[in-house]
């Protein structure tokens, strides 16, 4: 099963994002996992290591990937 994480910092782009993508996954192949870093700041360092610029960005497998714009990581600091 893969890994995918969901970084987003809860702004109508990031949960409509968060919509999309939780629905789409399949679950028999992906654990996902949200994770709202507009509460969990303690999580942002782990989004820069996957090289997360902005939110939302789905992670899979430690591979980023930036689906809109939301805000920058920078700005949820």
């Amino acid at each position: 099963m893969s890994e995918a994480l969901l970084f987003h910092g809860g702004c109508p782009v990031c949960i409509s994002a968060e919509q999309q993508f939780i629905q789409a996954l399949d679950p028999t192949r992906y654990a996902v996992e949200v994770v709202h870093l507009g509460e969990q700041k303690d999580r942002i360092a782990q989004a820069e290591c996957y090289g997360v610029k902005s939110v939302p960005a789905l992670v899979i497998d430690g591979q980023p990937f930036h689906i809109n714009f939301g805000a920058a990581l920078a700005d949820l600091k």
